[in-house]
C-alpha cells in the first residue's frame, strides 16, 4: 500500500543497455524513471542491461526521481535473476510485468520477503493482459495487503492491443472502459495508477490530448518513451495555480468557527460539501510534494 503522497506525474521509460540513457537520466526533470530490463531490451543483451541497471541503481546520484526496476517476468529465462539483483540493487520498486493474477503479485512478495528486501521497497504491477482487466479488482486488493507491498498500477496499452486486437485510435475508444475499470480497482486497492504510452514522440498536440484524458479519468501520471514528453506531462499532471487556491480557500472555510459543525457550506456562491475540502486536501498536498522534491 501507498505510505506516503509521492508526485508520480511523469514515469519514463529507460532502456537498461543504453549506458549513456542511464546517465542521462540524472539531469532529467521527471518524477520516476523505469529503468527497462524486458520490452526495451534484446535477448542478447539482457545480461548487460541488468548489470548496468543495478550497478546505476546502487551508485545512486538520481536525487529526488523515483527509481523502478522493470524486471522480466518469472517465467522466462531471465525473470528469477532480474528479480535477485534487483532486490540486491534497492531500487524504490520493481515493476513486474504481464501481471493477470493476484498470485503473480504474491510470488514476487514471497521472493521479496526471502531476500530480505528493505521494507520500503515496494511492487508496481503491469496491467497489460486480457486477464489483467478481467481481474483488475482482485489485482488491486492486494494493495490493502502489506505482505503484497503494491503501490502502483501501469497501464501497458501496447501490449494490451496486440494481445486484444484492439486499435489504439485518437480517443482511445476501445481502451476506456479497461483503463477506467483499472482506475476504479487501484482507487479501491488504495494505490496509484499510470496511464501507457503514446508512441508518437513527436506529436506533441495528441500527446498533450492524450495526457488531458488520463488526468480526466483519474489518473495520477503517465509512463512515456521520450524526455520531450516529460515537461507537458507534469504541466498536464500538476494542480493548477487556480485549482490549489480554491482548494485553499475552501479548506480555510471550512475550518472557520462557524462552519464546524456543517456538512456543506457556501463560498464564492457555490455550494462545496465537506468531500470537496478533502479533496481539495489532496490538491494541496500533491502541490506541496512538487515544490519539495525540488
Amino acid at each position: 500500500m501507498t505510505t506516503a503522497l509521492k508526485p508520480r506525474r511523469s514515469a519514463l521509460y529507460m532502456p537498461g543497455s543504453n549506458a549513456r540513457a542511464l546517465d542521462k537520466a540524472k539531469t532529467l526533470d521527471v518524477d520516476c524513471l523505469i529503468l527497462d530490463l524486458e520490452d526495451a531490451v534484446a535477448p542478447d543483451a539482457k545480461a548487460l542491461a541488468r548489470d548496468q541497471v543495478c550497478e546505476a541503481v546502487r551508485a545512486g546520484g538520481y536525487g529526488h526521481r523515483e527509481l523502478v526496476i522493470r524486471i522480466n517476468g518469472l517465467d522466462t529465462a531471465w525473470g528469477a535473476e532480474d528479480l535477485e539483483a534487483a532486490i540486491a540493487a534497492r531500487p524504490d520498486a520493481i515493476l513486474v510485468p504481464k501481471v493477470s493474477s493476484p498470485a503473480d503479485l504474491q510470488r514476487v512478495a514471497h521472493r521479496l520477503a526471502v531476500g530480505n528486501a528493505p521494507a520500503a521497497l515496494r511492487l508496481w504491477a503491469m496491467m497489460e493482459t486480457p486477464q489483467a482487466m478481467l481481474n483488475a479488482a482482485a489485482i488491486g486488493a492486494a494493495g490493502r495487503d502489506p505482505e503484497v507491498r503494491l503501490a502502483c498500477f501501469v497501464m501497458g496499452t501496447n501490449d494490451l492491443a496486440k494481445e486484444t486486437r484492439a486499435r489504439l485510435t485518437p480517443g482511445r475508444a476501445a481502451m476506456v472502459p479497461w483503463l477506467m475499470t483499472c482506475v476504479a480497482a487501484a482507487r479501491a486497492g488504495g494505490i496509484d495508477i499510470l496511464d501507457g504510452v503514446y508512441n508518437d514522440f513527436n506529436d506533441l498536440d495528441g500527446f498533450a490530448a492524450e495526457c488531458a484524458q488520463g488526468m480526466d479519468m483519474g489518473m495520477d501520471g503517465k509512463t512515456l518513451v521520450h524526455p520531450k514528453q516529460i515537461e507537458p506531462c507534469n504541466a498536464a499532471f500538476s494542480p493548477s495555480e487556480a485549482e490549489i487556491a480554491w482548494a485553499r480557500k475552501i479548506n480555510e472555510a471550512f475550518q472557520a468557527p462557524e462552519n464546524a459543525d456543517k456538512g456543506a457550506i457556501q463560498v464564492d456562491g457555490r455550494m462545496v460539501e465537506r468531500l470537496h475540502a478533502e479533496m481539495g486536501r489532496r490538491v494541496i498536498a500533491i502541490a506541496d510534494a512538487i515544490v519539495a522534491r525540488g
